[in-house]
């Protein structure tokens, strides 16, 4: 398992501290290290191994925090962070999480107040001690008020971005282990649900005490919480991985069962009933002639249990795909036989949603080209940040430096070997009335047009829907994009009309999108669902900023499933004629 996303954490975190602590400047080459080294290819440990000259090659990375990397990787600590931690003992993951709070934020309360927990937070809010301090005021305490309790239920869950990673790693190691027959991902994380609990990984074998075994010494726990005969848990990161065994022949009915919601599961488990069968974790079991089928687990002759298909086929069911085993109408399309034939990672053909180093990427537009060559793609659209509301530290381009880009895409089109069409395009910004932040001739001349909104996020429901179907109606936008502009465990986002936007975006022949960046999963797919109910069209980006982070492309594919979206219904999946048709 690489350690670089670890490492990356511990640098934010440094990063976090310093800003907390008054410090200029140097809070963002660390966080920019950090996103370097989470995306590096090579683990982490590996460079470290060789010395600070080695992880130095990491761009970003100078001598000073190649040596932190290299004393973390070799103690598990750094030291010049303990300090910042002793001077400054506050809870700041938790803490930034409120949203309107950030580091400065932390460090001015800290000074002012002493506040360290998130319960101390909410005290000095409620008690009205925050408007006293220089600096802010009732609106600013009003706001840290009301969006404390979801930073409370942003702790109990980790995103999805966080938790894959570390679960396809336990699949890595289990499927080494001697004696394991098969290993898969079960739970919400299967269901590629926006955030989880635990990671649940299941696991065929025989030898369940030797799996056990070799799971709690995996060297990449950091606790180990419990361990029987054919179940374990250890944690990671602050991330619980649940591990149970389970023979060969029950492994399909374990992954139906440990697979699917709740609502999902009792739905099958009626029709079973209905049927003269009882299902459960082990198999679906013939229990019409016994004479009470409740007196064991494996009461009846078993009928399926060692494929997940059987265990649907025993229902006379076809399988329904992990993303949607929610409850919520799955049951009855297989059924009737009208389940969607949701679309796949390979019928993506490009992306409409990228930057690059002109605003706040981190790579040349070559570079992302070669990035979107080497994934096979048809087209690719360059679609940097424009100057407007939501834009600090001068990140986007204005109508002049986008036009003098004009001629660098032109060269970089000249550069191109494959049949990749390289589109230029902006991701302009929606003012808190629905205004875009670039001038309506230069959009028009554009070949694709993404336009976000990135600031006044807290309006109501009325006027956020009402700014967003103007900026949708508007005749050179293609993309909305990430629609309600959360963050997951760190802002939830405007609330929307998504039917009455998703029409809006219908009649006017604008995508909705998916952003696939794991911080933002943004539709979502639940609202995803509505939207295309209502007949708009989705685009699946992953707002890139880098080479590596086109890979990203996977959540929102499967966010995209989630929400019943088939090929037809994701713009990018279509051919570069027909996209070319759809666009401005």
């Amino acid at each position: 398992m690489s350690r670089n996303a670890e490492v990356a954490r511990q640098l934010e975190l440094f990063a976090d501290l310093l800003e907390a602590d008054g410090v200029e400047y140097k809070p963002n080459v660390y966080r920019r290290a950090a996103e370097n080294i989470r995306e590096h290819p090579e683990p982490i440990e590996a460079l470290a191994a060789e010395g600070e000259a080695a992880v130095e090659e990491i761009d970003g990375v100078g001598d000073a925090i190649s040596s932190k990397v290299v004393e973390y990787v070799e103690t598990g600590e750094i030291g010049e962070l303990g300090e910042l931690r002793e001077a400054l003992p506050v809870d700041i993951e938790v803490l930034t999480r409120v949203e309107g709070v950030g580091p400065k934020t932390v460090g001015a309360l800290y000074d002012a107040l002493g506040i360290t927990t998130l319960d101390e937070l909410e005290e000095a809010a409620t008690d009205g001690k925050i408007q006293e301090v220089k600096g802010f005021g009732t609106k600013t305490e009003s706001n840290i008020r009301e969006n404390i309790e979801f930073a409370r239920h942003a702790k109990e869950r980790e995103r999805l971005g966080d938790a894959l990673p570390l679960a396809e790693d336990a699949l890595g190691y289990l499927r080494d282990v001697d004696g394991v027959e098969a290993a898969q991902i079960a739970g919400s994380i299967r269901r590629w649900r926006d955030t989880i609990g635990d990671v649940d990984v299941l696991v065929a074998s025989e030898s369940g005490e030797r799996v056990v075994d070799a799971f709690v010494e995996w060297p990449a726990a950091t606790d180990v919480i419990e361990a029987g005969e054919h179940k374990a848990g250890v944690r990671i990161d602050g991330v619980r991985v649940d591990l149970r065994v389970v023979i060969p022949e029950e492994f399909g009915a374990a992954l139906q069962y440990f697979t699917g919601s709740k609502d999902h599961n009792v739905e099958l488990r009626n029709i079973a009933i209905s049927r003269g069968l009882k299902m459960n974790e082990y198999g679906v079991f013939d229990v019409s002639d016994v004479e009470d089928p409740d007196a064991g687990q494996r009461v009846g002759e078993r009928i399926a249990g060692e494929t997940e298909e059987s265990m649907y086929a025993a229902l006379d069911l076809p399988l329904v795909p992990p993303e949607i085993r929610e409850g919520t109408g799955e049951v009855d399309a297989a059924r009737e036989g009208s389940l969607p034939n949701l679309v796949e990672e390979g019928d993506v053909r490009g992306d409409l949603h990228t930057h690059t180093d002109w605003s706040d990427g981190r790579a040349s537009i070559e570079e992302m080209v070669v990035a979107a060559e080497r994934r096979g793609y048809d087209y690719y659209a360059v679609t940097d940040h424009a100057t407007g509301p939501g834009m600090v530290g001068g990140v986007g381009l204005s109508d002049a430096e986008l036009r003098e880009q004009t001629d660098a895409i032109e060269s970089a089109r000249a550069g191109i070997d494959s049949n990749l069409t390289l589109l230029h395009g902006v991701e302009t910004n929606i003012d808190a009335d629905g205004d875009l932040s670039t001038d309506d001739d230069l959009l028009a001349d554009l070949d694709v047009v993404v336009a976000s909104p990135h600031a006044a996020l807290g309006q109501d429901r009325e006027t956020a829907t009402d700014r967003l179907v103007r900026a949708v109606e508007h005749p050179s936008v293609d993309v909305l994009g990430h629609p309600t502009g959360r963050l997951i465990n760190q802002r939830e986002g405007l609330d929307l009309d998504v039917a009455r936007l998703a029409s809006a975006a219908a009649d006017a022949g604008t995508a909705l999108e998916i952003n696939a960046d794991p911080a933002r999963l943004d539709l979502r797919g639940e609202l995803a669902r509505v939207a295309i109910e209502h007949g708009a069209t989705i685009a699946v980006d992953t707002d890139a900023h880098a080479p590596g982070t086109l890979d990203v492309i996977r959540y929102g594919v499967h966010t995209a499933r989630r929400g019943w979206c088939e090929e037809a219904d994701v713009l990018n999946a279509w051919t570069v004629d027909d996209l070319r048709s759809f666009l401005h």
